[in-house]
């Protein structure tokens, strides 16, 4: 038996028990006489003594041992002299007798502690060492208790969990695949799939009626923050429902998880944004409402005024940041250093101060009077001491570049704290969108979405005005999953097909099994999928997903642990009929 107790249970309430217990050397506290250890495993930490006076070889032995060697101690607990109330186990500590050396380490390349000095990249090198430190180690095990908790609503709700192939065919409709090359079928290729969409699709044409499954996917796409070539979703799918009945299901799903996890009871409904509203008011389709600062239009009080870059753009619009009027001009220079720069896309940014005194200070004060910019004041609800920020442009552009410089502000002035929720749904997305580039219509959220039923009438006539029946969930700016109401008659999927650019042919070859199972008697069904890696984030309080990842990838979409993608050799190339072109 290498432990009676974990590291970090033993209690006052131990006193004078003998004990054995196993783990890493944290660190080691040499005074004299009397050589202090602290002992770690995942329950927490111990102080372990040894007393000189008592035992010369075993305090020797403590001496050398070094940190991250993995030790096995018997004692007695006593009670410590000078405890210490930031550690749990602080009112006890062990008086070694026996000690066994079960490995030792290399002094490792980053100090294990909450706050340590290896760089990101380099704890991804020895991801198995970042694993054995409290911030990673809590985000696996909420990742846990989350993944429990989902499966036990929707275990309740007689949902059914069904697992997915993995190996599918290529469907190349929105993100690029990752393609697996057959070994038996020269030439030929499957694909990893970037969610299960279509067979949960036929897992309700086949009677299932309510499924779900945390089940890993696959984009290859570009990489940042909360984005990696593989990711984990709680799909949910069912049948026999509308819009409705999808959201109230799976927003009894979150306010399970938000009561038992974060301690939370919702007792509300989620507010329901329409994607027009808050685009116009929040420039996002994921607005973060932890505070307001709306987005107001000022077309109708800025133009005709003789300044040609407000008269020659389709909108004007801006924020009213509150208690900011004291910014500086560096920090104006920064703000408009910001708006300018390639993530964001403004030719430029324009300023008004509300003075405390009254009186109104702009940039633009060459073109305006103080009495028409405190009509501008008027319009975005200022007061004295605010500051209000101003863009034009493109309308489209110029919102998402306002929900932009929103998001910083709310960044800038502290506006957004992470023990703060404020979840929500956007519905009423448009079905389609133009792509300039390919001239056509792409799939909003993908080709089996259902249009409304009042909008079938608009799909001949301007598709672009369809409203699709399709819903995202939003917590605090993060899109945390999203669904639709799925086509169920084949020929309206037909006519979708049609109108994203698919070929007869072209649709039968990648959808063909999907169209076959409709032929056979298809329920009314719809579901959603939530990002469980931003979802575990979010909670964690963590601003990337790889925190609550075990062993994610890099920027770059490489795994630096163990040096993937790699190369593979000629004869392996020349079983899968592959030749490599530099």
């Amino acid at each position: 038996m290498y432990r009676t107790h974990h590291c970090g249970e033993l209690r006052i309430e131990n006193k004078d028990q003998r004990v054995k217990l196993s783990g890493w050397v944290q660190k080691i506290r040499n005074l004299g006489g009397m050589t202090f250890v602290d002992i770690r495993d995942r329950y927490g930490l111990s102080q372990l003594v040894f007393d000189l006076e008592r035992n010369e070889v075993l305090s020797n032995s403590a001496r050398e041992l070094g940190r991250e060697f993995v030790i096995s101690v018997s004692g007695i607990v006593l009670e410590r002299s000078n405890k210490n109330k930031n550690m749990p186990t602080g009112d006890i500590e062990i008086l070694v007798d026996e000690i066994e050396i079960l490995s030792k380490s290399e002094i490792p390349p980053f100090t294990i502690e909450d706050e340590t000095d290896g760089g990101e990249e380099l704890r991804m090198k020895y991801r198995y060492l970042d694993l054995r430190r409290n911030p990673i180690r809590r985000g696996l095990e909420l990742r846990h208790k989350m993944s429990r908790e989902f499966r036990n609503y929707l275990d309740n709700n007689n949902f059914v969990e069904a697992e997915t192939p993995v190996l599918i065919k290529s469907t190349p409709e929105g993100a690029r695949d990752f393609v697996v090359p057959s070994r038996m079928h020269a030439g030929e290729f499957y694909a990893l799939p970037q969610s299960p969409q279509i067979f949960k699709q036929l897992f309700m044409v086949a009677g299932l009626d309510r499924y779900y499954q945390i089940v890993k996917c696959f984009r290859d796409e570009d990489f940042r923050a909360d984005r990696q070539p593989e990711f984990t979703q709680i799909d949910c799918e069912m049948s026999f429902v509308d819009e409705d009945d999808v959201i109230k299901m799976l927003e009894g799903m979150a306010k399970h998880l938000f009561k038992t996890i974060k301690g939370i009871d919702f007792t509300y409904e989620f507010p329901r944004l329409t994607y027009e509203y808050a685009m116009n008011n929040y420039g996002s389709d994921k607005p973060d409402l932890r505070f307001d600062m709306k987005i107001h239009p000022l077309n109708d009080i800025v133009k005709n005024k003789g300044f040609k870059v407000f008269d020659d753009s389709e909108y004007v619009g801006g924020i009213c940041v509150e208690n900011a009027a004291l910014y500086t001009r560096k920090q104006l220079d920064s703000l408009t250093d910001f708006v300018k720069t390639p993530q964001v896309g403004a030719k430029g940014l324009v300023y008004v101060k509300y003075n405390e005194d009254g009186t109104l200070k702009s940039s633009v004060d060459k073109f305006y009077s103080e009495e028409e910019l405190k009509k501008w004041a008027e319009a975005l609800n200022a007061k004295k001491g605010d500051l209000l920020l101003v863009v034009s442009g493109e309308m489209q552009k110029s919102l998402e570049i306002l929900g932009k410089l929103r998001l910083e502000m709310g960044k800038q002035l502290g506006l957004m704290p992470k023990d703060k929720f404020v979840p929500l749904w956007v519905v009423d997305f448009p079905l389609l969108e133009w792509n300039e580039e390919s001239k056509r219509f792409h799939a909003m959220h993908h080709p089996f979405t259902s249009p409304k039923k009042e909008d079938l009438n608009l799909l001949d006539k301007n598709p672009a005005k369809v409203r699709a029946n399709a819903y995202d969930f939003v917590i605090n700016g993060n899109e945390i999953g999203g669904g639709s109401i799925r086509i169920f008659d084949e020929k309206l999927q037909h006519k979708m097909f049609d109108l994203l650019g698919f070929t007869k042919e072209q649709a039968e070859a990648q959808f063909g099994f999907l169209m076959s199972a409709f032929k056979y008697g298809a329920p009314p069904h719809g579901g959603a999928a939530f990002g469980l890696d931003r979802w575990v984030a979010l909670f964690n309080g963590s601003d990337s997903i790889r925190d609550v990842i075990a062993f994610p990838k890099n920027n770059a979409g490489r795994d630096i642990m163990n040096d993937a993608p790699a190369l593979i050799d000629d004869k392996q190339l020349k079983e899968l009929s592959l030749i490599v072109v530099k």
